[in-house]
């Protein structure tokens, strides 16, 4: 089969690699559009290594239909539509995934667009809801509100019944984040999000941070919790290493979380299939009914897999960039 093969962070080459086949317990998928994430970037930059036993290919998101099922498998048949989380091989023709980690095709979305719900979902669910357990009347602070995370935590968040408050570094990336139910609309480049934040609330701070940046911004996110309140960490645009003062966290009572989603098992309470179980259950319907919808932002032949990286890394585009495969 063919898959992309990164020789370095911008050099990524389209070329022949060995077949993969499904083992017992997963299906095969014949790709059609991958999802492009940060964590891709990463990898191809010789920074994150996959977990053990995952493919060592790029990607963690696909949509296609299931090409063979594997001994065991009962619940998919050859021929469906399908889009899944990966621990990696999405920038290829086919990729094996355990087949908790399936999913069926939201109804009102194309194939396509199913790429760019993987992901985002789990990540999204996982964190707000059964990590911070975000309550309806609270509000959510998400920063960088335009991203294919952001955009998609702003939506559940909206539909679960909460306000939400955002950061972005431009108006039209602001604007989209207000179209899609964000009230509190903050650039970062040149606002305080700290007092925009206690100016909404009547400084009582937000109850639910979702944060890309890390260090950089832990000390100013826990002045902008409420009371109660829980941060939680999933990325680290802003370093890797920060201080952080306990005695904020003791007077407010706060609760600072990091996650990942990648190097979960997949089964367990907190592993991959459980996530993606809850994500069909509740988030679904959300889709189904308009309440949710994917947002694309940017789509590439996955031959050009190196301009989709450096459009993601650059900030040009907002909500999630895909990679299509032709026939």
């Amino acid at each position: 089969m063919q898959a992309i093969v990164a020789e370095s962070a911008d050099r990524l080459i389209w070329r022949e690699v060995p077949d993969v086949s499904p083992s017992h317990g997963e299906v095969l998928i014949k790709i059609g559009t991958a999802g492009v994430n940060r964590a891709d970037l990463l990898q191809a930059a010789g920074h994150y290594p996959p977990p053990p036993g995952a493919s060592d290919i790029l990607g963690l998101e696909v949509s296609g239909v299931i090409a063979a099922v594997g001994d065991g498998v009962s619940e998919w048949t050859v021929g469906q539509e399908v889009c899944a989380l990966l621990a990696g091989g999405g920038y290829a023709e086919y990729v094996a995934v355990p087949v908790a980690q399936v999913l069926p095709i939201p109804a009102g979305v194309s194939l396509p667009d199913a790429a760019a719900l993987p992901e985002v979902a789990c990540t999204v669910w996982s964190n707000i809801v059964m990590t911070a357990h975000l309550a309806p009347g609270e509000m959510l602070l998400v920063h960088g509100g335009a991203s294919g995370i952001g955009t998609h935590a702003i939506q559940v968040a909206t539909a679960l019944g909460n306000r939400v408050a955002v950061t972005a570094g431009s108006q039209s990336k602001l604007e989209l984040c207000r179209e899609l139910g964000a009230d509190t609309l903050i650039s970062y480049r040149d606002e305080d999000f700290v007092a925009r934040v206690n100016l909404a609330t009547d400084d009582r701070g937000a109850d639910v941070i979702l944060d890309i940046m890390g260090a950089a911004y832990l000390d100013r996110n826990l002045d902008a919790l409420a009371s109660d309140g829980r941060l939680v960490i999933i990325g680290m645009q802003g370093g890797v290493k920060g201080e952080l003062n306990i005695a904020k966290m003791v007077a407010k009572r706060l609760h600072v979380i990091a996650t990942s989603l990648r190097g979960r098992p997949v089964g367990g309470p907190n592993g991959k299939g459980a996530i993606v179980d809850a994500v069909v259950a509740s988030v679904w319907p959300m889709i189904a009914d308009g309440r949710v919808r994917p947002i694309v932002g940017a789509r590439f032949p996955i031959t050009e897999a190196a301009e989709a990286h450096r459009v993601l890394a650059s900030g040009e585009t907002f909500g999630k960039v895909l990679l299509t495969l032709d026939e």
